[in-house]
């Protein structure tokens, strides 16, 4: 049997069990630990290592033997905890996540990094070796359930009967080829549904299940330390010990499936309920996705079709396409949401990315975190790790000050950063706020003029705080490992414009600094209004639109030959005239008799000149790009009802593109 098809299942829950280890044991109190949490951290290396066994793993199996024994020594009270060895836990971890990156490449481990992190685990070991030695001897610890079996192995000579039941025999066939491989096999018999063997080995019960969960459910299996009938070893009556029965990994855990196919599916519950998640593969998604789009389309084009008919004579065929509206509306939605992935994604990667990095540059910080469970496209969500990362150390570096400076300045010494998302109509408002210095709007303007930025002493806090987007911009005054070179928040708005979305600034010196990220919820679908100017059809996004109007005379203004403006409640807008910017010929030329809709982008509301409104609607996102090439001032495109291609207005693109314009005629 090839098990290499079973690679990329133990890759994933892997990379699951690793971050989970990271999250406990950064919250683990060194001073009284958990014990539910050290158990937990346990059976995370303990499952690892039974997975990367069962594939010959060898360095991934040898490190994480090392750090089990030792969280092993942990959990019962053998190992005195320190924030040393934490240290030494945590970089054992992130050694652990290359291990399995270079496996997951088909490569090997690097062997130089696989001995150091191997010695730093024996150290620790020796020196917990050594205190207990100084340490007075305490009583006697319960010995767990399964200790008769742990003792057993160590003794020469022992065996361990396993016993198999309502396996078929083809999968009596597998458990035999792959215990064979944990030891040596001296006996074994079997029916049409049971399977027992004696295996000589030096692998533990937890092994053995590790192993066998690939192809059967743990609570089919039952381990006792028991020699053959025909052994010349210790009669029975020494080594007797009750059935141990080993609860199911988390990590190794597979469906067993009638068919004798392992299915790759999600960790069992420890109360041996079935799991109610399945591992999808997300191409699959992807390709339900576009097929429930494509149906949309479809449903859309018979809609309107149907829409020419009269009413009295196709009743039941009207009502029948309002009732196919609504199904293909609700499947659209389910669908969708298949695709959404907690933020918990995102924010559960930094409370170590603090630790570390506060300890480097000698602060306090706590991390605080808000909607955790808020959802976002997946495609979204794994596109802004980076950005908000970067965010976050700019937080670190330039925004929390140093514990004396808060103490100075009447602060509480530790630092406060607070990562929150919400959901905000059709868009998600992700921030990272910290209660540090604040931005420095004096600093920031020497700084763009000294770098050659066209700026006026009297512009806005906004447009200042935008300044720091600027490509090769920075306020720091030495380049550090950390920040400074100017590189970054450039890149974080142009991904987060890219994406659809914009990037907002407030800051209050001495108060701290808040940067807001404004996305869509997906990429995929959208509300979106149809305007016409000419023949040709738009869509504008629906979450940028305020309201349409149609302007008047007195309220239009112009700047110069190539720009006017539009006087609304009191603020003047600056006027895009979308047949202008598309080279529209056949277009109404009299704004008096086209429509003006107000839209807001990064902040700034501006009107946008069309021919008229057709309507609102749910469109189908088709990438412009991969099927065409970049059209500025357009995002993407969609078929509509008739079966034409309409394409999606870049609203944010449009307000670039204008205050360029503007720029460039000053």
């Amino acid at each position: 049997m090839d098990i290499s098809q079973f690679y990329q299942t133990f890759f994933e829950e892997a990379d699951e069990l690793l971050a989970e280890m990271e999250q406990l044991l950064l919250g683990l109190d060194l001073q009284a630990p958990d014990s539910e949490q050290l158990n937990a951290i346990f059976r995370a290396a303990h499952s690892i290592k039974g997975g990367a066994a069962t594939f010959a793993f060898t360095a991934l199996t040898d490190t994480t033997h090392l750090l089990e024994n030792l969280l092993d020594r942990a959990r019962h009270g053998e190992l005195k905890l320190t924030s040393s060895m934490m240290d030494a836990f945590l970089e054992t971890k992130d050694v652990l996540q290359k291990q399995i990156s270079a496996y997951r490449e088909g490569g090997e481990p690097e062997p130089q990094g696989v001995a150091r992190i191997c010695a730093v685990l024996r150290q620790l070991a020796l020196e917990g070796d050594a205190a207990v030695s100084a340490a007075p001897v305490a009583a006697p610890v319960a010995t767990p359930a399964a200790a008769p079996v742990a003792a057993a192995i160590a003794a020469a000579g022992a065996s361990l009967k396993v016993h198999f039941s309502k396996v078929s025999e083809s999968d009596q066939k597998l458990l035999s080829e792959e215990l064979a491989n944990l030891g040596t096999v001296t006996e074994q018999s079997q029916t049409d549904d049971s399977l027992i063997l004696w295996l000589q080995t030096n692998c533990d019960a937890d092994d053995i299940v590790a192993v066998s969960c690939f192809i059967i459910d743990a609570d089919q299996i039952e381990i006792t330390v028991e020699p053959p009938a025909w052994s010349d070893a210790a009669p029975q009556s020494e080594l007797a010990s009750p059935p141990v029965t080993v609860p199911a990994l988390a990590a190794v855990s597979a469906a067993h499936a009638t068919t004798n196919v392992v299915a790759a599916a999600a960790a069992a519950p420890a109360n041996g309920k079935e799991s109610n998640s399945i591992r999808v593969d997300v191409d699959k998604v992807d390709q339900i996705i576009n097929l429930v789009g494509e149906l949309v389309i479809t449903q859309s084009m018979l809609t309107q079709t149907a829409s020419m008919l009269d009413p009295v004579l196709h009743e039941r065929l009207l009502n029948g396409m309002g009732h196919l509206e609504r199904n293909a509306r609700d499947l659209q939605e389910s669908v969708m949401s298949i695709r959404m992935m907690p933020m918990d994604y995102v924010f559960s990667r930094f409370p170590r990315l603090i630790r570390d990095l506060s300890a480097k540059l000698g602060k306090q910080v706590e991390l605080v975190t808000v909607g955790r469970e808020t959802e976002l496209d997946k495609s979204l969500i794994e596109r802004i790790i980076d950005p908000i990362t970067h965010l976050v150390r700019n937080s670190l570096d330039h925004g929390i000050e140093e514990p004396e400076q808060r103490a100075l300045a009447g602060k509480d010494p530790v630092g406060r950063l607070t990562l929150s998302a919400q959901h905000q109509g059709g868009s998600i408002v992700i921030e990272v706020r910290d209660d540090g210095a604040g931005l420095a709007r004096e600093k920031i303007l020497a700084k763009a003029i000294q770098q050659g930025i066209a700026v006026s002493e009297t512009i806005s806090d906004n447009e200042v705080w935008q300044l720091i987007f600027a490509p090769g911009f920075s306020t720091a005054d030495v380049v550090t490992d950390v920040s400074g070179r100017g590189v970054g928040m450039d890149v974080v708005k142009r991904n987060i414009y890219a994406l659809g979305g914009h990037v907002e600034i407030s800051s209050v010196r001495g108060k701290g600094t808040t940067i807001k990220i404004v996305l869509p919820l997906t990429l995929a679908i959208l509300n979106g209004m149809s305007v016409k100017v000419g023949e040709e059809v738009y869509i504008l996004p629906l979450n940028y639109v305020i309201e349409s109007l149609q302007p008047l005379a007195r309220d239009l203004h112009v700047i110069n030959a190539d720009e006017q403006v539009m006087h609304v409640r009191g603020e003047y807008l600056a006027l895009v005239e979308l047949h202008k910017f598309f080279e529209i010929s056949d277009a109404v030329r009299n704004p008096t008799e086209a429509i003006a809709v107000i839209v807001q982008a990064e902040g700034t509301r501006f009107a946008l000149l069309v021919d008229q409104l057709v309507g609102q609607h749910q469109v189908v996102v088709k990438n412009l790009e991969t099927n065409y090439r970049k059209v500025p001032g357009i995002s993407a495109a969609t078929i509509l009802g008739d079966g034409n291609v309409a394409l999606i207005i870049d609203v944010a693109a449009m307000k670039r593109a204008n205050r360029e314009k503007a720029s460039a005629l000053v």
